[in-house]
Formats: C-alpha cells, structure tokens, sequence
C-alpha cells in the first residue's frame, strides 16, 4: 500500500466513523472480498454466513477502531473468529465445494481443499492465518486468543494432520 493509499484509507475510514453512509458503502466494499477470503478455508460450507456475521460486527465496532491504518488486521481478527465458531457450530461434513481459485493447478487447490476441511476447525484457522495470510505464530495467537503455547502445539497438530490425511489421498 503506497503512502498516497493508506492517506486515502485513513481518511474514509474516519469518514465512516463519522456516519457518513457513502464512505461506509466504500470501506465495506474493500473489506467484503478480503473478510470472504478469511472466512472461506476455515468456515467452508458457512463461510458466507460467517463472513456478513463478520461484516455486521465491522460495522457495529468501526467507531471503536482507534487506528484507522489497523482496518485490514482488526477485519482478518473478526473474521476469523467469526469463521471459527461457525465452523465449530456444526459437525465437520465434507463438501464438493471449493471456491478456491488457482491458477496454478486448479486440481491441486481442490486436493488441498478437500484435505483442510478434514481438519478440525481450529486447526484450519491456524493453517490458513498462518500459511494463507502468512502471519507469525504470535499474531495467530492474537487473532485467535490463545495462548502462543496452544497455538505452536496446534499448529504442530494441525500440520501433522494435514500430512497424514495428504498421504492417505495421495498414496
């Protein structure tokens, strides 16, 4: 983001602080695909739930958010809370869904799709904060709330998980 971007954020963000409907129109139309992002690999089949749950939230807390330079970090936290507990609310079921595109190797985004909604929630948030958002361990530990402890052995778990159901499809 070049200096000129970031002026320009700051600015409709406090415009929309300040209630005006058109900034907030704006903002909310950045945010939208980059939350849908967050949500998508954790939340799979409720991903669209927990991404406008995740939006209501933004707009509810907007008038909160100190620093407007912090949006896209404040958003990813909400989001992935949000995707988290939908994706704990149910029962992990498998789906033919992905919407992940990849121009690389389209059949190997659906290979890893498929082996990631395996995972337990938790797991998948960690995975896809750390290795799709490329975060640090510590930041992880901050969007989730847990302690760096739990996220390191998660994230051990998690990995090791992915290996094991990775090896068994592609054996």
């Amino acid at each position: 983001m070049t200096h000129h971007d970031h002026e320009e954020l700051t600015a409709l963000v406090q415009a929309a602080q300040q209630g005006d409907a058109l900034a907030l129109d704006e903002l909310l139309s950045l945010l939208m695909p980059y939350v849908g992002r967050v949500c998508a690999p954790i939340a799979l089949q409720d991903a669209p739930d927990a991404a406008q749950e995740a939006m209501i939230a933004i707009v509810r807390g907007l008038r909160q958010l100190k620093a407007p330079a912090a949006l896209f970090g404040w958003a990813r936290t909400i989001a992935a809370r949000e995707a988290v507990r939908f994706a704990t609310r149910r029962s992990p079921e498998p789906t033919a869904s992905t919407d992940q595109p990849d121009d690389h190797d389209p059949e190997l985004a659906t290979d890893i799709q498929d082996v990631l909604e395996r995972l337990p929630p938790a797991h998948r948030a960690i995975l896809t904060l750390r290795h799709i958002e490329g975060l640090d361990e510590k930041s992880v530990s901050e969007i989730l709330d847990l302690p760096l402890g739990t996220v390191r052995s998660r994230l051990f778990r998690a990995r090791h998980g992915f290996r094991t159901a990775w090896g068994a499809e592609h054996h």
